[in-house]
């Protein structure tokens, strides 16, 4: 075993000493906040005896539908295309590989901020012919300022709940010893909304025969950021 020199350095211990006490603390903080945006997702479909018949019904209703959200101008974030796929379905009798048809899907995702034309533009898209819709799930941005804030909440609750320790001894802190991040925010991307509520609502002016829109109330966020604190503080009067 080896004696360690004088000149060694020594880690930092995680207590303190009668001279400069520590306290270590959590700091929490939990914010309930609006979304800034909406995410949802739309499969077209198509069913054909041939498979050119079913692609080029595919192609038709996909472009229909991303002419159908690109109306929509700014209020649409961000469009992507997600999986695409042609698949035979064989028949289930008879001898050998007989296709019995061919089935298309297209995977679209929409990524709006202005909730008011959400409503609209989900209910056209689910009146498309063979669409579905699914969602909207709701989100914050990642650099939205409800993750700063609940940051920089939970700091100050460290330090008010270690102030509050250090005046029950009958004493003051001296010094910020450390401050660890545990995980500022838990909030998910894109978390569903199993409890957003719908009823009917008109946006703009809608063409004749179309259903009404739908008013989807926004799922409030919760922000959640949490951090450990050390202090020195005066010694006390025991």
């Amino acid at each position: 075993m080896t004696t360690p020199s004088p000149d060694t350095p020594h880690p930092a211990v995680p207590y303190g000493t009668p001279d400069a006490p520590r306290i270590a603390v959590r700091g929490e903080a939990h914010l309930e906040v609006d979304p800034e945006i909406a995410r949802i997702g739309i499969t077209v479909a198509s069913r054909g005896k041939d498979r050119r018949a079913a692609l080029d019904d595919l192609t038709r209703r996909n472009t229909t539908a991303l002419d159908l959200i690109k109306t929509y101008g700014d209020a649409v974030e961000r469009l992507e295309t997600g999986s695409f796929s042609i698949t035979p379905e064989l028949k289930e009798h008879g001898r050998g590989e007989r296709i019995h048809a061919y089935h298309g899907r297209v995977h679209i995702t929409a990524e709006l901020t202005d909730f008011t034309a959400l409503g609209e533009l989900t209910t056209r898209l689910a009146d498309l012919e063979l669409a579905r819709v699914d969602g909207p799930w709701w989100a914050l941005r990642p650099d939205s300022p409800a993750h700063r804030q609940a940051r920089q909440q939970a700091v100050k609750e460290a330090v008010q709940r270690a102030r509050e320790y250090a005046e029950a001894l009958g004493t003051s802190l001296a010094a910020l010893v450390e401050l660890a991040d545990i995980g500022a925010e838990n909030a998910q991307p894109y978390p569903p909304a199993p409890g957003a509520r719908m009823r009917s609502m008109a946006y703009g002016a809608p063409a004749e025969d179309t259903a009404a829109a739908l008013d989807l109330e926004p799922q409030r966020q919760h922000v959640y950021a949490a951090v450990n604190a050390r202090f020195t503080m005066a010694p006390p009067q025991l």
